[in-house]
């Protein structure tokens, strides 16, 4: 696969060259009130490709479902238009920069220098394009910028919504060298009547992008800093890095309080059982972050008004701001997604009153996959999160039953904690029956290899048959590997959803399953391989065609770079190469190993069991430290515990 960038520093740059004329691609990004996605590249001839599209979570559309969220691709002959010398002229794409802020650089006809800088407003729903005009050439340049067109408004549930693209450029005259600048304001808000005035107009001056563009960089440090990893691979630290941002922009100041969603101009506004439930809640927990800890909190409260004493399935998702749900996939095992990533985020925060307040959603959940439980011992659940798009038998799947199974060894953890030990035996119990249903129910020989089927009755190996090794299942996990690396899933850019035949007869792959796979590979000790293809998979993700983050889906959703896939990504460092599980509620445990081709590990300040812990590993030893405990040792490949000694 092609790579159009390279690292410098902690950003990307792709540096434009004849030969990459015809390459296009977008960059998202997010903050508590608006979501961007700005396209760029080069046609055929190198003229510059810039399109601008924005989302506001908050500005509810009719009707108000999962995607009523307010998006707009603004109009490029509606918008304000650099003029020089009275004409405008054409720009050839020279340079893009990635590092949390989207910087296209490009040159005009005339041998004018452009610069545009995008980020969003940190709080305000806006977002800025900050423009730099240098004049390169020997002569003087009259630059002026025209007035945007209005844009349409548009009316949704909650009034009419002013749509508005401004600026505040003045008109100047460049002599050789010299430059100016000038913004771009793209927003959208609800009309209010003024008793004076009438509308209320746009007011430049209550916004101040220096002051949200230091903010959004400090925040993409902040996300740098938090569970950081330096391990000297240049590639797999900034992919670790970019991953983090995408991971942690994602969320939004909704009515019903912060919401962490997937985004790409289809997702807002709104929580879903396996996004923010299973993928991302354990991994803010782990960060750390105030604002993501808020928001998957958020998000598991979310479901508990619909844990009712008839054990009916919880909701797919809650959308519109909360006040809505989505539920036409039927049982995905929601449950089951809720059972394990809810227990998993418990343990990792380790704080009292979360333990607390999801004690009865967790309990719940349990209860339910029991009694959803078929007479061969597995758990029943209508699909599985990819809902409906690969056939399941609509009785039992490998996903539901392998969630449930790790949720309960979690939650029984938390049932000591909370000194309940007759729950925890039972949980316990309930564990190693499924295992024992699991293997006999779903552990078959496909194409030869000694790994899972799906679902009964589908002949075809499926890239879920990850999810076993990745919750401690591993009576079949050499077979898995060998059928996860053959010929009938693997391919360029990942495993195969499902392998193609009478069963399937398209290329699809989803990152989900592929982020999963790695982290089940590398917690087993499997490296080799597949740690060749990981390192293949950053380069292409964060170099290559479609950067920088793990994307959703291919073709499905032309790769959109959903938010709860790169907070996978980053859960491969900790509980895959570090191998990091909770032991029980006051305790962790590590592999004190390094991969071939690492010569040391740094994870530093992150979360677990409560505690705030560095783990550095090098070829002479590894040393962890938290709050009040410290402990050292040499590199053995086996499991070390911590005791953490905050009080929870």
């Amino acid at each position: 696969m092609r790579k159009y960038f390279k690292i410098v520093n902690d950003s990307i740059v792709w540096d434009v060259k004849k030969e990459d004329y015809g390459h296009r691609d977008n960059y998202e990004f997010s903050a508590k009130g608006i979501d961007s996605i700005i396209d760029y590249g080069a046609k055929e001839d190198g003229e510059l490709i810039l399109a601008r599209y924005s989302a506001f979570p908050t500005l509810r559309t009719r009707p108000n479902n999962t995607h009523g969220t307010l998006d707009i691709g603004w109009d490029n002959s509606r918008l304000p238009t650099l003029m020089l010398n009275g004409e405008k002229e054409s720009e050839k794409l020279t340079k893009v920069v990635i590092d949390g802020i989207l910087t296209v650089e490009s040159v005009t006809s005339s041998g004018v220098k452009v610069e545009r800088c995008f980020f969003p407003d940190p709080e305000k729903l806006v977002t800025y394009e900050q423009v730099k005009v240098t004049n390169t050439t020997d002569k003087a340049v009259d630059v002026t910028v025209t007035e945007g067109i209005p844009q349409n408004s548009a009316r949704g549930t909650k009034g009419v919504y002013l749509i508005e693209n401004v600026t505040d450029a003045k008109p100047a005259t460049l002599l050789p060298g010299e430059e100016m600048e000038y913004v771009i304001y793209y927003s959208a808000r609800i009309s209010r009547l003024d008793a004076k005035d009438g509308f209320k107009s746009f007011k430049m001056e209550n916004h101040d992008p220096k002051a949200a563009k230091a903010a959004r960089q400090a925040r993409v440090k902040d996300f740098y800093s938090q569970a950081a990893l330096d391990t000297g691979n240049e590639l797999l630290d900034t992919m670790y890095k970019f991953a983090k941002v995408r991971a942690g922009e994602s969320i939004f100041d909704t009515k019903c309080g912060l919401i962490h969603s997937p985004g790409g101009m289809t997702y807002y506004a709104a929580t879903w059982c396996n996004d923010q439930v299973e993928y991302a809640g354990p991994w803010f927990a782990l960060t750390d972050d105030t604002m993501g800890v808020y928001a998957s909190l958020n998000a598991y409260k979310q479901y508990m008004p619909f844990m009712g004493p008839e054990y009916k399935m919880i909701p797919t998702s809650v959308i519109a701001e909360g006040t809505d749900i989505w539920e036409g996939a039927g049982d995905r095992g929601d449950a089951a997604m809720f059972l394990y990533g809810g227990s998993l985020y418990t343990l990792i925060n380790g704080n009292r009153v979360t333990y607390e307040a999801m004690w009865p959603a967790l309990r719940w959940c349990a209860e339910y996959c029991k009694r959803k439980t078929l007479p061969e011992g597995v758990v029943s659940s209508d699909s599985d999160e990819l809902e409906g798009r690969f056939g399941t038998d609509g009785r039992a799947n490998l996903s539901t039953s392998t969630l449930a199974y790790g949720g309960l060894k979690l939650i029984a953890m938390i049932a000591d904690r909370l000194e309940k030990p007759k729950l925890a035996e039972e949980y316990r119990k309930q564990a190693d029956d499924l295992a024992v249903a699991i293997e006999n129910y779903f552990g078959d020989d496909m194409h030869g290899f000694k790994t899972y089927r799906y679902s009964k009755g589908f002949d075809s190996l499926r890239a879920w048959i990850c999810l076993p090794m990745c919750m401690g299942l591993t009576e079949r996990l050499d077979g898995t590997l060998e059928a996860m690396f053959s010929d009938y899933l693997w391919t360029e850019n990942g495993m195969l959803t499902c392998e193609k035949g009478p069963e399937n007869k398209k290329d699809t792959i989803w990152d989900r399953a592929n982020l999963y796979a790695f982290k089940g590979a590398f917690m087993n000790g499997k490296f080799g391989e597949v740690w060749d293809a990981f390192i293949t998979y950053c380069g292409n993700r964060l170099l290559g065609e479609r950067v920088p983050y793990a994307v959703e889906a291919w073709p499905e959703g032309s790769q959109r770079h959903l938010s709860a896939e790169s907070a996978l990504f980053c859960r491969i460092i900790p509980e895959g190469i570090l191998g990091i599980r909770p032991e029980s509620a006051r305790s962790f445990s590590f592999i004190a190993r390094l991969p071939e081709g690492l010569d040391h590990i740094t994870f530093s300040n992150f979360r677990m069991c409560g505690d705030k812990v560095t783990i550095k590993i090098t070829k002479d030893g590894y040393e962890v430290t938290g709050f009040a405990n410290s402990i050292k040792g040499a590199i053995n490949g086996e499991r070390v515990v911590f005791e953490t000694k905050r009080e929870l």
